[in-house]
C-alpha cells in the first residue's frame, strides 16, 4: 500500500487543500492497518466500532483543514458539529468509512471529506489508501479518479445492473429490518447482483466510476455520503432520497444511480421505504 502525496490532483485550491489533508492522514491509517491486531479498540455500540486510528485520522484532517480555512465549520463523525465564523461553509468528514472492515483486516475502507456551501455539497474527495485511488469532484468541474475522468455507467437494462447497498448496524426495529429485507428481495431477481461491501463512501465513488450502476441505503449518516453526492452528480449520475426528494441529509436515506436506471429503481424502491 502506497500513499501518494505529490500527485498533481487539480488546479482547484479547495481540492488541493482537501487532498493534501487526506494524503497526510492516510499515512498513519495505512501503518495502523498493517498492525490492525495491535490497535486499541473501544466499543461504541453493536457492530459499530471506533478505533484509535479513526480518531487519529479525524484529528489530522481537522488540524490541516482548519489551518487552510480557519473560518470554516465542521461536521465530523466522532467530534460532531463545530461552528465556524463563516456560517456558509463547513467541512463534512468521515475519517474512516468502513471501520468494521478495517478492524477485521478487510482492505476496503476510505477517508471521505466534503465541502458544503449554504447547504449544498460543492466539492468532495474519497480516498482508498489500499488501492491508492483518489476520487474527487468539484461542482461544475467533473469527477475524477486520480488523473482519469469518471462517468457513470450507460447500462439501462435492469437485468444487467450491479447494485450496491448497505445493511446499517442501527436497524433497531422490526419495521426497519423488514424494509431492508423487502428491498433486497425485490431487487435481487431483477438485476445481475447486489453487493454489500461495507463502505458507503466507496459505494458512491463506484457509482461515479461506473463500477456499480446504483446504490441505495437507509438509514445513512450525512458524513458517509456527502463527498459521494458530488462525485455521482459530476460523473453524470442522479441522487435523491428514498422518498424521491432532494432531502438526502434530512431523511438519512439515499438513492444514487447512473440516471438511466433511476426511474425504474425509484418506482421499485421508494414505495418500499415510504411504507
Amino acid at each position: 500500500m502506497m500513499v501518494q502525496n505529490s500527485r498533481a490532483v487539480s488546479n482547484s485550491a479547495n481540492l488541493n487543500v482537501m487532498s493534501n489533508a487526506v494524503f497526510k492522514a492516510a499515512r498513519g491509517l495505512v501503518r495502523d492497518f498493517g498492525e490492525v491486531e495491535n490497535l486499541q479498540v473501544s466499543r461504541k455500540g453493536p457492530g459499530d466500532f471506533v478505533s484509535a486510528a479513526d480518531l487519529k485520522v479525524e484529528k489530522i484532517l481537522y488540524e490541516e483543514l482548519l489551518k487552510a480555512r480557519p473560518t470554516y465549520g465542521f461536521l465530523m463523525e466522532e467530534a460532531g458539529e463545530l461552528d465556524g465564523e463563516d456560517s456558509s461553509h463547513r467541512w463534512i468528514i468521515d475519517p474512516l468509512d468502513g471501520t468494521t472492515n478495517f478492524l477485521h483486516g478487510l482492505p476496503h475502507f476510505a477517508i471521505s471529506v466534503a465541502l458544503e456551501k449554504d447547504g449544498e455539497i460543492i466539492a468532495g474527495v474519497v480516498y482508498d489508501p489500499v488501492k491508492d485511488e483518489m476520487f474527487m469532484a468539484e461542482k461544475g468541474q467533473g469527477a475524477f479518479m486520480n488523473d482519469r475522468r469518471l462517468r457513470v455507467s450507460s447500462r439501462k437494462d435492469m437485468s444487467q445492473a450491479l447494485l450496491g447497498t448497505g445493511l446499517a448496524w442501527a436497524l433497531h426495529t422490526n419495521k426497519e429490518r423488514e424494509t431492508v429485507s423487502k428491498a433486497i428481495a425485490l431487487m435481487m431477481p431483477q438485476t445481475a447482483g447486489i453487493r454489500r461491501m461495507g463502505s458507503a463512501a466507496l459505494d458512491m465513488a463506484y457509482v461515479a466510476a461506473g463500477r456499480l450502476d446504483a446504490y441505495w441505503e437507509a438509514p445513512i449518516m450525512s458524513w458517509d455520503i456527502a463527498a459521494g453526492i458530488i462525485l455521482v452528480k459530476e460523473a453524470g449520475g442522479f441522487v435523491c432520497d428514498l422518498s424521491g426528494k432532494d432531502d438526502v441529509f434530512g431523511s438519512n436515506s439515499i438513492l444514487a444511480t447512473n440516471g438511466k436506471l433511476h426511474r425504474q429503481l425509484s418506482k421499485d424502491l421508494i414505495p418500499v421505504y415510504k411504507g
